[in-house]
């Protein structure tokens, strides 16, 4: 549709008025000079006129009396006159005021001309018009008439006064010899022309067609004129001659109405150069005018100019905007560019008031995100598609897209969803089913979910996909050993050797035997695991952890089956080998050779301490030894090795080496020093086993030293009575039979009713613990939580490393509190003398750290458990995405991306998720945005049903876009997160950066907004 043009031409015309007649003044008493000066104003010789008038002016002041005020006023007149033509300073005020001043009319009525002369010739329109009404007409000649009138008219014009200008414009188109005839015509039929009134205004324009001061402009005028009374061809061939002519001033806008006249005629070739010029011409294009030149683009085949121009009404959205991107996607499409055909279709399909276009790009967007890697909204879009359109010609491909999407997919969780939801699958997707089981329950074994996995699994094991069910056995068989059902363990990672079947990830023969072995070493069957172990031990530096740890394994086998020659050889090469376990394996050497010679087992454990003084061994190793000195009643040189563990920062010894020290006193005759040694003990560690040991030693001291009552009275200070001894064991016992026999609500009143009746009673630790372990029970995390931090509280006891890993793992897990599980896990690590607890330990406070956003400290931890021999796939994952984090906060990008693409490797879970978001946003960060845009596409493809991830993917996808300044796929991207994001705070950021990606846009687009 063309519109009326809205901009005025403000043709200004410059004429000659003669507004007086020939003939002069008559002067009678005046200086002759002063009649000359008149001649040269009439002749408009103002500048030469002007310093007579003023001598003359001033004289005349000066002389007011000798002369008559009627020569004043002449005098008055030609002077201000006169600076009014020459535009001096302050001569319009002197004007004003002469007019209001003046006695004599027709010297007023004169003055008011020139004054609406000044105002018209400096635009100041309303004013001339009030002076023009007060100008005596009769004074005037025709020619200055004509001149006054038109000026009046024009005035009215530049006031939008349209009404009035017409009448004036009219008077002066009687007779083509009027001097403004071809002028008045013009802006009369301009003016009807803005009305309405095409057919006058083209009369108007006819006249003054060929006219030079109007050929250049009206010619486009008459053109449109021509196009509103629909004679398009009359209007076409008028167009084309002129534009064969030259020198319009309109010349792209006639252009443009060429070019459209040929558009709805459906000759795209030859509307094509019309348009083009126009665009390329304007400064700002119509989106009408823009959707109207790609049209003509693709009709001529050159599809990559025509998306050039499609892509800037990526923001339209009306019926025109969907039509033009319902266009450039198949435009997109013809040039086999997916990516851009894909976002094309997304702003098409979204609200469209046309079903059919929508219908069809919809299932265009959906078939394309899929064949593209976007995953996750294929499977959404498509299952939207099937309710949205239910009878849809598209129906039956759409539902082939759901299966195949099931089958690829990484989004496990969400492809059970939707096959459930499946009334009856169809025979292609009951294929797919087995893989969507497995996948989620690994996926479920990753995030520590292992029952309901379990139960995946089962169901796998009953499907007919044989390879399916051997990878599912070795699952169930880690599922079983992490639960301590070792027999089913066996059972299933036998089952799974014997299918034979390649590797899978983690899935595979070496970790499957390597099980076997540790299952068969739980149920001390060390001549079968030995079997296991020794079928992937290796003995070489360059071998694995895992086949290094393997072959240590074996060796700890002979050492059990009591073949102690094979087990030194095995200990020895892994020390020679410098073997990961070199400590551990010098360690064991020195329990062999101890067996037999004292001497060599000190100077072996000696050579640990000495050479791995970092090894977790070493206090082991100074217990050994001050064992070997007190077995040789050697108990000075005991208790060096004793003072060595005391003095150490790990708690887990410290009860016994307390214990062993007071008894090497106590051998020594210095029953003093030992009283002391073990008031420490129960002071530091009154829960602790040694501590009980310990009553009895002092107790036989004072008894030996005839001293009952010093006995007494230290157990008193202790708080210890004595003679509540038997009333706290009743009461004890009472509560722990309804324990053991699994009433869980009555024991935890019983427990309760002990611990406030005996705040300090002997059991009061293993009550606080055995309460911990009815609430856990009841999943009452908050007191179980609470009755596990009173044992660990208590201190190093025979309850305090479970009770710290629980009460860590509840607030971890369940309250989800990670500072008080970090608490936990703290104390843990500095109190356990267990490996696989400390390893636990690590694994927790990388996690807890990671959680609180320390990423730094996380790392340091989680560089120590990198270190340890019986850490999971999953513990190398958290630990490389916690290194990749704290890297990245140091801006080292390089090794960042390193440790996210190691936890990315082995880990499909959440942490794999965020490596995977979090190596793409390093290259991004970095400036390598080529490379982070395929990574951002391959985490997108990879994330999988961690929604958070995967909207943090697309929206880091999106910022590429915009650092390449592609607003038109960033704004597709940022809009596909608010269209379907239900993470508010991601959903917000993305409207974000999609209003400032919408503004850069539009900065460097030619469309008219």
């Amino acid at each position: 549709m063309i519109k009326k043009t809205s901009c005025f031409l403000l043709f200004i015309i410059a004429f000659y008025l003669k507004i007086f007649g020939q003939g002069t003044f008559t002067i009678s008493d005046i200086d002759r000079n002063l009649q000359e000066a008149i001649g040269a104003f009439d002749r408009e010789q103002y500048a030469v006129a002007y310093p007579v008038f003023q001598t003359n002016y001033e004289r005349s002041m000066r002389q007011a009396g000798a002369l008559s005020s009627a020569d004043m006023n002449r005098i008055s007149f030609y002077y201000l006159a006169t600076r009014l033509k020459l535009q001096l300073p302050l001569s319009e005020q002197d004007a004003v005021d002469y007019i209001s001043q003046s006695e004599e009319g027709t010297w007023s009525a004169k003055m008011n001309l020139f004054l609406a002369k000044f105002y018209f010739a400096n635009g100041v329109y309303d004013k001339a018009i009030n002076c023009y009404n007060n100008v005596d007409y009769n004074l005037l000649d025709d020619e200055s008439l004509a001149a006054i009138k038109f000026e009046k008219a024009y005035s009215l014009f530049n006031l939008k006064k349209f009404s009035e200008a017409s009448v004036v414009f009219a008077s002066l188109m009687n007779s083509s010899m009027q001097p403004y005839f071809y002028a008045a015509n013009y802006y009369h039929g301009f003016i009807d022309y803005f009305n309405g009134d095409v057919s006058s205004a083209l009369r108007s324009f006819s006249l003054v067609e060929n006219h030079p001061d109007f050929k250049q402009v009206v010619p486009y005028y008459i053109a449109e004129i021509y196009y509103f009374q629909s004679k398009k061809d009359s209007a076409l061939l008028y167009a084309n001659r002129a534009i064969t002519n030259g020198g319009l001033f309109y010349d792209k806008e006639i252009k443009l109405l060429a070019g459209q006249i040929y558009f709805e005629k459906k000759d795209y070739k030859k509307a094509l150069p019309y348009l083009e010029y126009y665009y390329n011409h304007a400064t700002k294009v119509s989106r009408e005018n823009m959707y109207e030149l790609s049209c003509c683009y693709v009709e001529n085949s050159q599809l990559k100019e025509a998306v050039d121009i499609l892509k800037q009404l990526s923001g339209e959205t009306d019926s025109l905007g969907k039509t033009a991107m319902y266009l450039l996607g198949d435009c997109y499409l013809k040039l086999n560019d997916k990516t851009n055909a894909r976002a094309a279709f997304q702003f098409c399909s979204s609200d469209n008031p046309n079903l059919q276009q929508q219908e069809v790009a919809n299932f265009n967007y959906v078939k394309l995100s899929y064949e593209l890697g976007y995953l996750d909204i294929a499977t959404k879009g498509v299952r939207s598609f099937l309710i949205d359109f239910p009878n849809s010609v598209y129906g039956s491909e759409a539902r082939q897209l759901l299966v195949a999407m099931l089958a690829v997919s990484n989004n496990f969780k969400e492809a059970l969803d939707i096959y459930q939801s499946l009334s009856s699958p169809s025979a292609a997707a009951q294929k797919l089913y087995p893989t969507i089981l497995y996948g989620r329950a690994v996926e479920l074994m990753n995030d520590q979910q292992p029952a309901v996995a379990d139960e995946l699994l089962t169901k796998v094991l009953l499907s007919s996909d044989n390879r399916l069910k051997g990878y599912a056995n070795f699952w169930k068989g880690e599922i079983a050993y992490r639960t301590s059902l070792y027999d089913n363990a066996i059972k299933y990672y036998s089952t799974f050797l014997q299918s034979n079947l390649p590797a899978s990830g983690e899935a595979n023969s070496v970790n499957a035997k390597y099980a076997l072995g540790y299952c068969w070493t739980k149920r001390e069957n060390y001549k079968l695991a030995l079997t296991y172990f020794e079928q992937i031990s290796k003995s070489t530096s360059s071998a694995s952890v895992l086949e290094q740890d393997a072959f240590v394994r074996s060796g700890d086998c002979y050492y059990m089956l009591r073949d102690f020659s094979k087990a030194a050889n095995v200990y020895d090469l892994t020390e020679k080998n410098e073997l990961t376990q070199r400590d551990y394996a010098l360690f064991q050497k020195a329990m062999l050779t101890g067996i037999k010679n004292s001497s060599e087992k000190i100077m072996l454990l000696n050579k640990l301490v000495n050479i791995y003084p970092q090894s977790s061994l070493v206090q082991d190793a100074n217990m050994e030894l001050a064992d070997v000195y007190m077995a040789d009643e050697k108990f000075s040189q005991a208790n060096v090795f004793l003072n060595k563990i005391l003095a150490s920062s790990q708690d887990g010894l410290k009860p016994t080496a307390l214990l062993k020290s007071g008894l090497c006193f106590y051998n020594q005759n210095n029953n003093e020093a030992a009283i002391n040694i073990y008031k420490n003990l129960l002071k530091t560690y009154p829960q602790s086993a040694e501590s009980e040991a310990a009553k009895s030693n002092i107790k036989s001291i004072y008894t030996e030293d005839g001293n009952p009552s010093g006995y007494l009275n230290l157990m008193s200070s202790f708080g210890w009575q004595v003679s509540n001894e038997e009333a706290d064991s009743l009461t004890f016992t009472a509560a722990e039979k309804k324990y053991l026999n699994g009433e869980m609500v009555a024991s935890i009143n019983s427990f309760e009713q002990y611990v406030a009746q005996f705040p300090k009673g002997a059991h009061v630790t293993q009550s606080h613990y055995f309460l911990a372990d009815c609430y856990q029970k009841q999943k009452n995390w908050s007191k179980a939580s609470s009755e596990y931090a009173a044992v660990c509280e208590a201190g190093l006891g025979q309850y305090y490393e479970r009770s710290a890993l629980s009460v860590a793992r509840i607030n971890y897990l369940e309250l989800k509190d990670y500072l008080n599980a970090k608490k936990y896990y703290l104390l843990l690590k500095s109190g356990t003398v267990n490996p696989e607890n400390e390893s636990e330990a690590l694994r927790g406070l990388v996690r807890c750290f990671y959680q609180l956003k320390d990423y730094n400290q996380s790392s340091i931890y989680a560089q120590q458990l990198l270190m340890k021999k019986d850490i999971s796939t999953d513990d190398k994952a958290v630990a490389w995405l916690v290194l990749g984090k704290s890297q990245q906060l140091q801006n080292n990008y390089t090794e960042a991306i390193t440790s996210f693409k190691s936890c990315a490797a082995i880990n499909r879970s959440a942490w794999g998720a965020e490596a995977r978001f979090e190596y793409a946003n390093s290259y991004l960060l970095s400036g390598n945005i080529t490379a982070a845009e395929k990574a951002a596409m391959v985490a997108i493809r990879e994330i999988g049903g961690y929604d958070y991830w995967i909207n943090c993917a697309y929206i880091l996808l999106g910022d590429i876009f915009m650092a390449k300044k592609d607003f038109f796929n960033a704004k597709a991207t940022y809009q596909s997160i608010v269209d379907n994001s239900t993470i508010a705070d991601l959903k917000l950021q993305a409207q974000q950066k999609l209003d400032l990606a919408i503004e850069k846009e539009k900065k460097v687009s030619k469309l008219d907004n």
